[in-house]
């Protein structure tokens, strides 16, 4: 053993206590394994506590044995199936559990991705290249394609018309309506559409566009002549719907959907990242879009823009399905909105707030706004509760053209407790009570409130 390896001429445990961490460059000699730890539990100590970030839809739990199975998985690629066949079947085995959750009419494709973004790149892709087979079939041009969705969606939309060359044609929101229906989308589509996106479940307010009123128009369409599909961004709400609102028509059952991406580490309940594309039937995936790879000896079908990647979050996955069954989602998320459907009595119940959706389908939280003009507004709210309490409580405005409505949202999850719930409503209530004393927050204190939304 060389002497920079020698454990006795490693750093001492503690002596990354009196020293600055390493940031610019690796450091020369290697230190003790628990001072690595040690060091990186320091830099950590300062984040927030997952109980109290009511922002994030990302899971932050999840049970002892999941943690153990994801632990011991770590090392498994999961793109070397030839090495690891059984992880390769238990991935299609959710892929078919989704597609029947979703009402998939039969026999269907999808993969799992990391995340809803790469879910959508690739549903979004698919969408563009089957737009372009139908053009070019029908002897038109394909170089101006468009995508149509409306401005409550993930910025990844966005994101994916700019790194693909997609003309986005974005409904703007309205103060009061924050989702879009088919009077929204018909002006915008025409023969160079490549599809529609509908948000079941908007990180904005929880609500879901009108899906059913959507596929409609489109159905219309297509016996007129011009077929657009439609892709479901179920990030939040695919794995929601279906236990909580299971009567609601936003899926594979309605004609038009042809896609749906939904976030396995949001309301799948297993941590990030892990995402899901499922596809109506297997004619819906471009084929062009797979690819067919000899890889250590054995040739496999793959159709994601990642190559390596953990197998850890996928049998995480598979691990909640088989644990909770239907029945355990089910109760998992009446036990969510239960307890929003609490806090948004309490915040109510303060008199200064009115609640956004009150009574409608919407994802498991709250959202609201002050009612009357303060002194203060939601954004001071927002700083002070942190202050006092640490709840990261996000407040925003609107996308365009809402942008005047400011907006606070708690997202309800499965570790906010109804005791914390409780507390949460009352520490609302106090930080009020200290701005009505004191006015309004600083302008620097303002710009430390959490206004993402989109996680």
């Amino acid at each position: 053993m060389s002497d920079s390896l020698d454990p006795i001429k490693m750093a001492e445990p503690g002596s990354f206590l009196t020293k600055a961490p390493p940031s610019e460059a690796i450091p020369d000699d290697p230190m003790l394994p628990i001072a690595a730890m040690r060091l990186i539990d320091e830099e950590l100590a300062v984040e927030g506590i997952p109980e109290r970030n009511l922002a994030t839809f990302v899971t932050t739990w999840m049970e002892p044995e999941a943690r153990r199975v994801i632990d011991e998985n770590l090392h498994r690629n999961f793109i070397d199936h030839a090495e690891y066949p059984q992880t390769f079947e238990i991935q299609q085995r959710c892929v078919r559990m989704l597609a029947e959750l979703f009402n998939a009419p039969g026999e269907t494709t999808g993969t799992s991705t990391q995340g809803s973004s790469e879910a959508i790149m690739l549903g979004a892709l698919s969408l563009k290249w089957k737009w372009r087979e139908r053009r070019e079939a029908a002897g038109g041009p394909t170089d101006s394609p468009n995508l149509v969705f409306g401005g409550d969606v993930h910025v990844v939309w966005e994101k994916f018309c700019r790194y693909f060359d997609v003309e986005p044609r974005i409904v703007p929101l309205q103060e009061g309506k924050y989702t879009i229906g088919p009077e929204d989308v018909d002006p915008h589509v025409d023969e160079n559409t490549i599809g529609v996106a509908a948000v079941v479940g908007t990180t904005f307010t929880g609500h879901a566009d009108d899906v059913v009123g959507i596929n409609d128009l489109l159905v219309e369409l297509k016996d007129k002549g011009l077929d657009v599909p439609l892709h479901i961004d179920g990030a939040s709400g695919a794995f929601v719907w279906p236990f909580l609102y299971p009567d609601s028509k936003w899926d594979f059952r309605l004609e038009q959907v042809r896609s749906i991406n939904a976030s396995g580490h949001k309301f799948g309940l297993v941590y990030p990242g892990i995402g899901w594309l499922i596809f109506r039937e297997k004619a819906d995936l471009a084929e062009d879009l797979v690819f067919y790879e000899n890889y250590l000896g054995k040739t496999d079908a793959t159709f994601t823009l990642n190559f390596s990647t953990g197998s850890s979050m996928v049998l995480a996955q598979y691990y909640n399905f088989v644990r909770f069954g239907k029945a355990g989602y089910r109760r998992i998320m009446e036990i969510m909105q239960d307890n929003a459907k609490s806090l948004a009595d309490d915040i109510a119940a303060i008199g200064k707030f009115q609640i956004i959706g009150e009574g409608e389908e919407t994802l498991p939280l709250v959202a609201f706004n002050l009612a009357e003009e303060h002194p203060y507004d939601e954004f001071d709210i927002a700083f002070q509760l942190a202050a006092e309490r640490g709840w990261m409580l996000p407040a925003y405005t609107m996308p365009p053209n809402a942008e005047k409505v400011k907006m606070m949202r708690a997202l309800v999850k499965l570790n906010l407790s109804r005791s914390l719930v409780d507390r949460l409503h009352e520490d609302i209530a106090e930080a009020i009570g200290t701005l009505e004393e004191k006015g309004p927050v600083s302008e620097s204190e303002r710009a430390k409130v959490k206004t993402s939304v989109t996680h």
